[in-house]
C-alpha cells in the first residue's frame, strides 16, 4: 500500500481484515484493532500493564510473513495487511483454550469465579463445549495463609497479570514465576507462604486483575467472586509522573 499524501511523520497506514487504518508507528496491532472495533480475544493482556504475548490467543496473520504473530506485542508498520480471523487462527485459539483447561484443575461449578471468569468466557466464544486433549490432573497447592486473600494454583493460567500489576503499578514485586513449562508456578517471595511476604501491601490489585479464580478474596463462595480491575492506565500514568519528578 503506498503511503498517503500529507501523512505526518510517525503515522503509518495499514489494513486489518481489509479495513484501511491509520495509526501511530508505536502502536501494536491489538491497539489499532480495538480502535477500529475489531475484536481480537486476549487473556494475558490487560490495558495499563506491559504486554508479554504469553497466552497467544491474540495470534494474527500478516500478509507476506510466515507464521502467526501475537497482536499485543507486534508493532504496526507501513503497508501491513493483517487478518485477525481465519480458519487456521480460530483452530489455534480453540486448541489453546482447551490446553488451558486441561493443564490445571478447572472445575467451574465449584469455582468462586464461576460466571465471572475470562477463561470461561473465552470457552463460550470459541465454542469449546468439551476438550479433546487428555487432562493432566496435576497436584496443585492452595495458599490461604494471607489474612484476606487465597491463591489457588489449580485455577492459575500463568497470565502473569498478578506479577506485572504488583511490579509495574504497586511497585512491591511480591509475585514472580518459578519453574518452566507445565511445572511453572507463580510464587510469593522465594516460594514462601503469602503471609510471610514483607513487601505485600494487601492492596488486592493482584486479586482483581486475575482473570480466573486463582486469586480470590476469603469468604467468597462459588460464583461470588466478581473481579473489579483497578484503573490501571490511570495508576500507571500517575506512577510514571512520580518517577519523572
Amino acid at each position: 500500500m503506498p503511503p498517503l499524501v500529507g501523512v505526518a511523520p510517525g503515522v503509518v497506514t495499514l489494513k486489518i481484515n481489509g479495513v484501511d487504518c491509520s495509526a501511530r508507528d508505536d502502536q501494536t496491532v491489538l491497539e489499532v484493532a480495538r480502535e477500529q472495533n475489531i475484536h481480537i480475544p486476549t487473556l494475558c493482556h490487560l490495558e495499563g500493564l506491559e504486554s508479554v504475548g504469553g497466552c497467544r490467543l491474540c495470534l494474527v496473520e500478516i500478509q507476506g510473513m510466515r507464521g502467526l504473530f501475537a497482536a499485543c506485542v507486534t508493532k504496526v508498520t507501513e503497508g501491513m495487511e493483517v487478518q485477525t480471523s481465519t480458519p487456521q487462527i480460530e483452530a489455534y485459539r480453540k486448541m489453546i483454550v482447551q490446553m488451558l483447561f486441561t493443564e490445571r484443575n478447572h472445575v467451574c461449578s465449584v469455582c468462586v469465579s464461576n460466571g465471572h471468569c475470562e477463561l470461561q468466557d473465552l470457552a463460550v466464544e470459541m465454542g469449546v463445549t468439551h476438550v479433546e486433549i487428555p487432562y493432566l490432573f496435576p497436584k496443585c497447592d492452595l495458599d490461604a495463609s494471607h489474612p484476606r486473600f487465597v491463591l489457588d494454583h489449580n485455577r492459575c493460567v500463568l497470565c502473569q497479570r498478578c506479577v506485572r500489576v504488583c511490579d509495574e503499578i504497586e511497585g512491591a514485586h511480591v509475585w514472580d514465576n518459578q519453574g518452566r513449562g507445565i511445572h511453572c508456578r507463580v510464587v510469593t517471595g522465594l516460594d514462601e507462604p503469602w503471609n510471610t511476604s514483607e513487601t505485600c501491601t494487601s492492596c488486592g490489585k493482584c486479586v482483581h486483575v486475575c482473570p480466573t479464580g486463582a486469586l480470590f478474596e476469603k469468604g467468597r463462595s462459588a460464583g461470588e467472586m466478581a473481579k473489579k480491575a483497578p484503573q490501571l492506565p490511570y495508576l500507571q500514568n500517575i506512577r510514571k509522573g512520580a518517577a519523572r519528578g
